[in-house]
């Protein structure tokens, strides 16, 4: 085995274990601390200081995750449209959320509009995460998909993403690879860490 794959296979390592520290974290929280660290999100909805008329992407929350969706009907109130990522094949598509209208089971356990619903691009995404560090690095679940659509959004459009999380999922350091994006902040219970911060 060479120098780079022995490199390569003790990165997969650490991000498995930085992983699941991240979610045994927020194993430990009680259903009613979910709830209310999910509804304390709104408080600092100012501090993202997203533009009216921004179309933001959130997320269906699946097993324990942050609930985001108190913090995206906030957003609307503040004049953004909303949407939601459906998985197709290796790749996220952004599909435009009404108010009232119908959602269909998605990937992974998660809700979504329709095929019948419009296909947008989000120039603010609100991104699911495992754990993150103090520099806004993340990491998802191990897939890929936000870095890939991510990477492909900043060709459309000038995008802000926001990592999403409870504050118990902070870890020491987050292993970054040459394809993963840092993001622009991880917004908490706790309050928004902006990168620089």
């Amino acid at each position: 085995m060479s120098k780079a794959e022995n490199v390569a296979g003790s990165l997969v390592e650490v991000k498995k274990a930085v992983r699941k520290a991240g979610l045994s974290a927020r194993g430990t929280l009680s259903p009613v601390e979910r709830i209310e660290h999910s509804l304390g999100l709104v408080e600092f909805v100012a501090e993202l200081e997203v533009e009216p008329g921004s179309v933001v992407a959130g997320f269906w929350p699946i097993r324990d995750e942050i609930d985001p969706r108190p913090l995206m009907d906030a957003l609307a109130q503040a004049g953004c449209s909303l949407c939601l990522p459906i998985v197709l094949g290796d790749d996220l598509e952004f599909r435009l959320l009404q108010k009232d209208g119908p959602l269909v089971p998605a990937s992974f356990g998660s809700m979504a509009p329709g095929p019948e619903a419009e296909v947008v691009h989000p120039n603010f995404v609100l991104v699911p995460l495992s754990a993150f560090d103090r520099r806004c690095n993340r990491i998802g679940y191990g897939k890929g998909f936000y870095d890939r659509a991510l990477s492909e959004l900043e060709k459309l459009t000038n995008l802000t993403a926001i990592g999403v999380a409870f504050a118990v999922q902070e870890v020491e350091e987050v292993p970054m690879e040459p394809h993963d994006r840092r993001l622009d902040g991880i917004l908490t219970d706790r309050g928004l860490l902006r990168t620089g911060d």
